[in-house]
């Protein structure tokens, strides 16, 4: 009794048909539903040829280069529900900037297959990489590598999904366990309050710099009106005690004025004396 064709037997064949340049999956496909036994045959037949878009996105996923896409629509979707405004704002940064150059090396990877990728094209591919950051059943999608035709970010529905996969769709992504939810936002909340905390220490640290600058500048300045007001105090006293010597020396001037004068008068009244007597004589 021949083998019973399952689905893993189908998506490996679509996914070595699906990694073909377009113009090349047709012949490749009718030959392996050619040698393949019903209904495993009726499958293969049934696949349809990815556009150029699909394609170059196909050739990307076989390389392992959306891997990083993928880690980064889990991180948006954490960012989301945690309500991290700055996060998202960097995160969105980060998607913009990694869509472009994931878009660019898909472009290359067809060219290298020799297949040009039209402007129109490569706005497709991008569309769709966008599409696998913002949208677990999309990344589910076209990690598969057997991608049909372009996705967009929005509201897919899982029919669409359908048809843009070539053999079976697997599920989205898992969600998150609630603990494990619970225990990264716990994780991202420490965090943050180490950041907050470090942030603060700096600040504090910057505070205590610049007050510490100016405390020694004070502290110089203090230090030189003590040295003048000693200065001044000496001089003062030295002052002082001139004023004590010089008043000294006045009274006892002021004494020997006195003294001086009242021998003068004396005198005086002498010289008259005799002049009186002299004049008699005369």
């Amino acid at each position: 009794m021949p083998p019973v064709a399952t689905e893993t037997d189908l998506d490996v064949i679509a996914a070595e048909l699906y990694a073909l340049p377009p113009a090349d999956f047709t012949a490749a496909r009718n030959a392996r539903a050619g040698l393949a036994k019903s209904p495993l045959a009726g499958q293969l037949k049934a696949l349809r040829k990815p556009t150029v878009a699909a394609w170059a996105v196909n050739l990307l996923t076989r390389e392992g280069a959306l891997a990083e896409a993928v880690e980064l629509s889990a991180a948006l979707r954490d960012a989301q529900d945690d309500l991290d405004a700055a996060e998202l704002s960097r995160l969105g940064r980060q998607r913009r900037q990694l869509v472009a150059a994931l878009a660019s090396q898909a472009v290359t990877l067809a060219t290298d297959a020799g297949v040009a990728v039209s402007a129109a094209a490569r706005q497709d591919v991008e569309k769709t990489i966008n599409a696998a950051v913002m949208d677990a059943a999309a990344a589910a999608a076209v990690l598969t590598g057997r991608l049909i035709s372009a996705l967009e970010a929005g509201a897919i529905d899982p029919d669409d999904l359908a048809d843009a996969v070539g053999g079976s769709l697997p599920g989205a992504a898992a969600p998150i366990a609630r603990d494990d939810l619970a225990e990264r936002r716990a994780r991202k909340a420490a965090e943050k309050a180490v950041r907050e905390a470090e942030r603060a220490e700096n600040e504090a640290q910057r505070e205590l710099t610049k007050v510490e600058g100016l405390r020694s500048k004070a502290q110089e300045r203090a230090d030189h009106v003590r040295e003048r007001i000693d200065d001044l105090r000496r001089d003062l006293a030295k002052l002082e005690a001139d004023q004590a010597s010089t008043e000294a020396d006045l009274a006892r001037l002021d004494a020997e004025q006195k003294a001086a004068a009242s021998a003068a008068r004396a005198a005086s009244q002498t010289a008259a004396t005799a002049r009186k007597t002299l004049d008699a004589r005369d």
